[in-house]
């Protein structure tokens, strides 16, 4: 066209030059049009993978398609601008040497440093503009707003993700999820979202495990045997563990709480796990007669229920002991669910929600929020193939989790874990990627560094290590320095043991331990014998109210994230120099002096730490 234009304009003169102007200045607005219509495309037509997994978790089957038109909320966390200001602010403020130590932020303040850069809301907003999200379907959490939630269908996520969401099951808990393989976003949103859910981590409320379990009992054993509820550390405390058991055992039993007015202690609850205040009554009046007529409240997250005829052995577990080592501190239970509100079919799934996120953000957008708090859930970090290793939390969550409870550490609040029940980890522990590589499973949030994990130890006088103490090294969080000395010094003990089979560089864990086997439980009524270190964690949370007790009723601030302090004063512990933890076909690590994987620094001693708080 143009040369034709050309040759005219040569044969002619200027009397074509008119023309060529013409279709000179078309083709530029032509090719303008183009430009102008390409460029929102290719911005968001430009995608990189987020997170994939190379196959399937273990312990999940594919069960079906997920129906396109199936809707729910999706979570999209943005970015935090200053999640480095607020974790600088909490290694200084939980460091007893420092100038700032007990200054926390408040919840406002905290949210300031973790809310998104206006940039990333901007950007977020406007890849929901191009895919057609009406602003009713669109909603930003309250505080920081570093979370979008959106009602979406399935169809609208996998074209918003690049992906294929699918229908899984579980067939240990029979639960079946909508989750995808992988997941893609447009590389200019990489730098502006942290993470999307659901997805890729098949962990669910029903999937991640409970740290106890219920244990044989002498059928002799009743309600009104003698257990010297007088005596310091009972005889019987080498097999059967009660209220009196421990506040012996950890130098509690003369500490009467007086900051009750403000102190209060909680006790996170999933998998539809019901606190039994009937149970407690009866509880109470065998262990612990000066409690009897006290109770707790139940706070529901989630859709979460509080079914009085239906009382849950983890939940009894924590409550009863909580309440019974803090008495009389308000305890707080937090029935949190997982369920959205629909009937399931043979092709829906039965929870589209994720463990701990739904419960971390309802709690940090709580007017009252605990100076204590005890979880005895939690999930492998690995637990399939992913290149040479096995994950089954995909990392960019893990951190997203654990940064909650940086936020939670830095108002104030001291958050315990239960460090699992299966030593170095459980079955073989075998990669299956086709190298058959054996590696120890470390346990997660347990691994997270702004937690206190707990470990599990039996018998008195001494207590050793209980054999399912779970204990080990992450893969996914670097060794944080409190603790770096205590970890070289059991490395250096432990040589080439076990190399390759664990991460000598990741944060290590428990921090601490407690007792863990043979606690009387009433469960309906009737007593019963429940191990783990889910008994372990509670008991330990209870401690370290009555800590926090001592130093609110003297008018300081709560006590916070406690790792800090609690590693530059190991000799405010019982240290634990016995016992191993096995696992992975392996005889796990062994106890010994000082910091060890498999007990921490020891079991607490009350009236030792008190001088230090």
């Amino acid at each position: 066209m143009l040369r034709r234009v050309y040759k005219a304009y040569a044969a002619n003169g200027p009397s074509v030059s008119r023309v060529f102007v013409m279709i000179w200045s078309a083709a530029i607005l032509v090719g303008l049009v183009h430009i102008a219509t390409a460029t929102p495309l290719r911005r968001w037509n430009d995608v990189a993978v987020k997170h994939s997994w190379v196959e399937l978790p273990r312990g999940w089957e594919y069960h079906s398609s997920a129906p396109a038109d199936y809707k729910f909320d999706m979570r999209v966390a943005l970015k935090q601008d200053k999640i480095d200001a607020l974790i600088a602010n909490l290694w200084e403020t939980s460091d007893p040497n420092h100038a700032k130590y007990g200054q926390h932020l408040t919840p406002a303040e905290a949210e300031a440093l973790v809310a998104p850069h206006p940039d990333s809301r901007e950007a977020v907003d406007a890849w929901l503009q191009h895919h057609g999200i009406a602003p009713e379907n669109i909603a930003y959490s309250a505080g920081g707003g570093e979370w979008v939630t959106i009602r979406v269908s399935v169809a609208e996520a996998e074209r918003m993700l690049d992906t294929k969401y699918n229908v899984y099951h579980h067939a240990s808990s029979s639960e079946r999820v909508v989750r995808s393989l992988s997941y893609s976003l447009p590389r200019e949103l990489h730098s502006h979202i942290d993470v999307v859910t659901p997805t890729t981590y098949f962990g669910t409320m029903r999937s991640m495990r409970s740290t106890s379990f219920l244990q044989p009992i002498e059928e002799e054993e009743a309600l009104d045997k003698d257990f010297n509820i007088n005596a310091a550390v009972p005889s019987s405390c080498a097999t059967t563990i009660t209220i009196s058991c421990l506040r012996g055992l950890y130098n509690t039993t003369s500490y009467v709480p007086a900051a009750t007015n403000v102190n209060k202690l909680g006790v996170a609850g999933y998998l539809d796990e019901y606190a039994n205040r009937a149970d407690l009554q009866t509880f109470f009046k065998s262990f612990r007669t000066d409690a009897v007529g006290s109770s707790f409240t139940t706070v529901r997250f989630n859709g979460g229920l509080d079914d009085q005829s239906d009382p849950g052995v983890e939940a009894n577990l924590d409550i009863q002991y909580t309440t019974g080592i803090s008495f009389p501190t308000p305890n707080i239970y937090y029935s949190t669910g997982g369920s959205p509100p629909f009937t399931p079919d043979s092709f829906t799934p039965s929870n589209t929600n994720e463990p701990y996120l739904d419960w971390l953000n309802a709690l940090l957008n709580s007017t009252t929020i605990p100076q204590t708090i005890t979880t005895s859930y939690g999930d492998d970090e690995q637990t399939v193939s992913f290149s040479d290793e096995m994950y089954i939390v995909p990392q960019d969550y893990a951190i997203k989790v654990c940064n909650l409870f940086a936020q939670l550490g830095s108002i104030g609040t001291t958050a315990f874990f239960s460090s699992g029940d299966e030593g170095v980890g459980g079955g073989d522990c075998l990669t299956n990627d086709g190298t058959s590589k054996k590696i120890f499973q470390p346990a997660f949030p347990a691994s997270c560094p702004f937690v206190t994990t707990v470990g599990g130890t039996t018998k008195v006088a001494p207590e050793v290590a209980v054999s399912f103490s779970g204990g080990g090294f992450s893969r996914y969080f670097a060794q944080p320095s409190y603790q770096t000395s205590a970890v070289s010094t059991f490395l250096t003990s432990l040589g080439s043991t076990f190399a390759g089979l664990y991460n000598a560089t990741g944060r290590a864990y428990p921090d601490v331990s407690a007792q863990g086997n043979g606690f009387r439980v009433i469960i309906g009524g009737s007593v019963n014998s429940v191990g783990g270190t889910s008994a372990s964690s509670p008991t330990v949370a209870a401690i370290f109210s009555l800590l926090n007790d001592v130093r609110l009723a003297a008018g300081k601030p709560s006590l916070g994230f406690v790792n800090p302090l609690i590693y530059s004063s190991p000799k405010s512990f019982n240290d634990i120099v016995s016992g191993s933890n096995p696992g992975c076909s392996t005889n796990g690590f062994t106890a010994r002096a000082g910091w060890d994987p498999v007990t921490g620094l020891g079991t607490p001693d009350f009236a030792k730490l008190k001088l230090i708080v």
